[in-house]
């Protein structure tokens, strides 16, 4: 252990790098102010971003809050109100029980953000850790991982999920693991390629050549280095995911009728297209801003990361 940190130790002096010297009282609010103050003015001098942010919010609160929305049951209708288009009453208009349109979407979201959340989170998870054990140890081990990444980016994601939901069954969760195995190629390629990027910067290689432990090395310079761009595609996936799951419950992969998710309202409002149209246009329009929103987020973020780099 001790010789461990002789070798942290001797490779940050062959970089030129010195111990951070520990910041007085004020210091580090001083700091934090700074950097809020920066992040705000970063946001508010783009409009678009601003409003993609604003979105996503509260897509989140509807996810986990929704009575914070609507206190309407979204399962309970009235039959005499139904097909009612958007008013004061029902801001998007009543089903064809006579169910609240709004709350369905605002419930749905719950379900829908919860699969797109596990979704990313497999994809990010087992597509990293393919892309660092390849990138970082090489040799035989980076072509099978890598051939094994190329069998799956040759099927298209949605027919891959497609596949993997038939053989897993039905239900949210297995839609957001089959969606989520179907997004691990492009983490894999993303990693490796950073991972491979970091491998060979000066700084690593005197690192080594000081001694450090192949661990030191990877959690003090490669990761911290590599994980700026694979941050970037998990939010550019987030919306992808969205997408795919919602394109899955539209097909009737998803949870079971009633539950309101937002592919199964779309696809329950397509039958009644020529009287009712916000029965789809509603919940598409929700699909559709979060999505933007989503994309417009990822855009700043990687703006922002090659800018820094």
């Amino acid at each position: 252990m001790s010789q461990g940190l002789v070798d942290d130790t001797a490779a940050d002096a062959a970089l030129g790098l010195a111990r951070p010297v520990e910041p007085g009282p004020g210091s580090s609010g001083t700091a934090r102010r700074v950097d809020a103050r920066r992040v705000l003015r970063f946001v508010v001098r783009r409009p678009g971003l601003l409003l993609s942010v604003l979105v996503l919010v509260l897509v989140v609160l509807a996810s986990f809050w929704p009575g914070l929305f609507t206190s309407r049951d979204p399962l309970a209708g009235v039959p005499s109100q139904n097909f009612r288009g958007p008013s004061g009453a029902h801001w998007f208009g009543t089903d064809e029980l006579g169910r609240d349109v709004f709350s369905r979407v605002v419930h749905g979201a719950q379900l829908s953000l919860k699969a797109t959340l596990i979704a990313v989170a497999v994809a990010f998870v087992v597509g990293s850790l393919i892309g660092l054990i390849a990138g970082f140890v090489g040799r035989w081990i980076d072509d099978v991982l890598m051939r094994f990444v190329d069998v799956l980016l040759s099927i298209p994601a949605l027919f891959l999920s497609l596949a993997l939901v038939t053989a897993l069954g039905y239900g949210t969760v297995k839609v957001a693991v089959a969606v989520g195995i179907a997004s691990v190629a492009s983490f894999a390629r993303v990693t490796r390629a950073e991972v491979l990027r970091v491998r060979q910067a000066v700084f690593v290689e005197a690192s080594r050549s000081c001694g450090a432990r192949w661990y030191s090395v990877l959690g003090r310079h490669v990761l911290p280095n590599a994980a700026g761009p694979v941050i970037v595609l998990a939010t550019l996936d987030f919306g992808s995911s969205i997408l795919a799951v919602s394109a899955l419950s539209f097909l009737g992969y998803g949870a079971p009728p009633p539950a309101p998710e937002w592919g199964t309202l779309i696809s329950d409002g397509r039958n009644y297209l020529a009287n009712a149209w916000w029965l789809t246009a509603l919940p598409g329009l929700a699909i559709a801003a979060t999505v933007l929103a989503t994309n417009r987020i990822a855009r700043a973020l990687d703006g922002e990361w090659s800018r820094q780099s």
